[in-house]
């Protein structure tokens, strides 16, 4: 609120770091309360309920939330509508663009507030000299695929999509279109599943996929091993049967159409 009591508008980069946020928190984390919003507030030197409602208004243009019949709030601006498509239009430019000022705007205030100083550490020797381009491209990889990896988990609620497995260890964000051969859908969230250990091995090498109907294919080299039983136990009672559905990002049809091309003999 400004001196005058009027509300402060809210920039394009205020929305920007909204809208990075959004993609990260599942959608019933949204509130007020919530330790990430409130950094986010802080950083934006806004209430977290300003911050809280802006999630929400960006939440009423998923239609992954409109198809349950949940809506956000219905006050969003045509700002909010701007950025959304944005991101929407190019998902990893948008994504990696914003996690960075994420992090510059929003790590360098929680750090100012605690009093961090990293001079020490450089004149230390601790900042490892790098070639940059090297470092930055390692830096990014690592940032996204962090990145995409909760964004996944997030929407799935941390539980595999085939098995229910609810242990986040035991999880990987797996890539419907390879990271290496789809640039453009490196940060899709909409590229991602959420599986086990063993069924993300078995998605990866195409022994594994999704039909039109959002059930669970089987390769047949894979179900002529499933005599054993711990094949079976992770396959062959899943097989046929529809995936669970992430509460936001569902999987994209045209990439699974991709995957099922190259479903293994």
């Amino acid at each position: 609120m400004s001196e005058h009591g009027e509300r402060k508008r809210w920039t394009k980069r205020e929305v920007i770091l909204a809208m990075n946020l959004y993609c990260k928190l599942p959608f019933g984390q949204l509130r007020h309360g919530n330790a990430e919003v409130i950094r986010l507030a802080e950083a934006l030197d806004r209430t977290p309920s300003s911050v809280s409602m802006k999630l929400c208004n960006l939440a009423s243009f998923d239609p992954s939330l409109q198809a349950r019949g949940v809506g956000g709030l219905k006050a969003a601006s045509k700002l909010d509508r701007q950025v959304w498509d944005e991101f929407h239009a190019d998902w990893t430019a948008g994504l990696e663009s914003s996690e960075v000022l994420f992090e510059r705007i929003v790590k360098s205030s929680q750090e100012d507030l605690l009093g961090v100083d990293h001079r020490d550490e450089r004149e230390a020797g601790v900042v490892i000299e790098t070639p940059a381009t090297d470092f930055r491209t390692e830096v990014t990889a690592r940032r996204g695929e962090q990145l995409f990896r909760r964004m996944v988990l997030s929407s799935y609620n941390a539980r595999c999509c085939i098995t229910g497995i609810p242990v986040p260890a035991l999880l990987r964000a797996s890539y419907i279109s390879p990271w290496r051969e789809d640039r453009a859908n490196r940060l899709n969230p909409h590229n991602g599943l959420c599986l086990a250990a063993t069924q993300h091995a078995a998605f990866d090498a195409h022994l594994i996929t999704i039909d039109e109907d959002l059930r669970l294919l089987l390769s047949r080299s894979l179900r002529n091993h499933c005599t054993q039983e711990s094949l079976s136990e992770n396959f062959l009672r899943f097989e046929g049967k529809r995936i669970a559905l992430p509460e936001r990002f569902t999987p994209e049809s045209g990439l699974l159409e991709r995957h099922r091309e190259l479903l293994g003999g």
